[in-house]
């Protein structure tokens, strides 16, 4: 039995699955418990594996939090990836939301044995270990997701294809900030899920800007259909001192020499979700809010202002009314998001496994690629602070 219907409406609503994949867990931190609850939202995955801990007496302990067979709780990735390709009825993909140092050999372990895999941000701590995974994706053939999760808000994707459409005219700058304020309070940093992202070993060669730098770089590409091409970038500790910043300030390039900012920082008191895109053009510009997701400002030079909203029609496209879940004013968030990142991921999965040929166009979900793309982001930023903030091309 095929996993997706046939004789699918690739521009109409997302076919349904015969039955849920098996999804599998690699971490049970705090990131898992959100994705796990947006894989569930969708009605595509059921979780039946999971290695949530090193700790064997923990994994345990774990495993049956989350209703798991305990003959499927393993406290290791790798004797994980294994067993479940061994059953019949084993992991048909997994979620790896690991600390940043521990996303390459898991993700290597997965993708050896045929498993799909959707990976948390920032894709690895190295340039070598993503273009690796890359290259190991291709081979092997697998569907790999990147979580830039932001890129798959409804009213992101109805600007992208504002953009795309030259609404806009010629782009002419690009400007997005990502401000926080949780680590305002010196004593934030002893905190267990904070220690490790500010420690090089396991968080690498940055925190502020791996962490949310990356989300920022994505969503400005993804909305632009510009790649950033160069940048400048100043990291500065801003509250107590750490091995790594806690904030950044960059000057970008993107392709056609076109300008823009980037700062990202999580000691701005009164930002909790403070991501914010502006795109302008000849013609128009458009702003997207993170605390205001579900609007969309778009203005067309010399004409009346608009703020789209989140809906059934009145200027939303059918494309973006797929990721719709309830009516105009009934509001959806975050969660909601990461469950169309977990929509499309599980489509691009049962597609595979179907051996079903799709549009190109169809899925939007960032890929190996995008995170590739990241830690080439990430790396060129690292080299332009090195370097007093020169012009670095990416």
């Amino acid at each position: 039995m095929t996993l997706l219907e046939r004789d699918i409406d690739f521009d109409g609503a997302f076919p349904a699955q015969t039955r849920p994949l098996r999804l599998g867990v690699v971490g049970g931190g705090r990131i898992s418990q959100t994705q796990a609850m947006a894989a569930r939202l969708t009605g595509r995955w059921h979780i039946v594996a999971g290695a949530f801990s090193s700790d064997p007496a923990k994994a345990s302990l774990r495993g049956k939090e989350w209703q798991v067979d305990e003959a499927r709780s393993y406290a290791d990735f790798n004797t994980m990836a294994k067993s479940e390709a061994m059953r019949d009825d084993g992991i048909e993909a997994v979620m790896i939301t690991t600390p940043n140092n521990a996303h390459f050999p898991a993700a290597e372990a997965f993708i050896e044995q045929g498993i799909d895999i959707i990976c948390d941000k920032p894709l690895t701590n190295s340039l070598s270990e993503a273009e690796k995974l890359e290259q190991l994706t291709k081979e092997k053939k697998v569907v790999f997701a990147v979580c830039y999760t932001m890129s798959c808000y409804p009213m992101v994707r109805q600007a992208r294809e504002i953009v795309a459409s030259g609404a806009l005219g010629k782009i002419n700058q690009i400007h997005v900030e990502f401000m926080q304020d949780w680590m305002t309070p010196d004593s934030v940093a002893d905190a267990p899920h904070v220690k490790w992202r500010l420690d090089p070993k396991i968080s690498g060669p940055t925190s502020c800007v791996g962490d949310i730098g990356t989300h920022a770089a994505h969503l400005a590409q993804f909305v632009s259909c510009l790649k950033m091409t160069d940048l400048r970038a100043d990291f500065h500790v801003c509250g107590a001192p750490k091995q790594l910043e806690d904030t950044v300030f960059m000057t970008t390039r993107y392709e056609g020499d076109v300008p823009g900012t980037l700062m990202a920082t999580r000691l701005a008191p009164g930002n909790r979700g403070g991501l914010r895109l502006r795109i302008f053009g000849s013609l128009g510009g458009v702003e997207w809010d993170m605390e205001s997701c579900e609007q969309l400002k778009l203005n067309i030079f010399g004409q009346p202002d608009q703020i789209l909203t989140r809906g059934h029609g009145h200027g939303i496209s059918a494309k973006t009314e797929r990721f719709v879940r309830t009516g105009r004013g009934f509001p959806e968030g975050l969660i909601e998001s990461w469950g169309n990142l977990y929509n499309e991921f599980a489509l691009a999965v049962c597609a595979r496994r179907d051996k079903l040929q799709v549009p190109e166009d169809w899925l939007g979900y960032p890929r190996i690629n995008d995170g590739v793309a990241g830690v080439r982001f990430i790396d060129a930023s690292v080299r332009s602070n090195s370097e007093n903030g020169a012009w670095t091309a990416i």
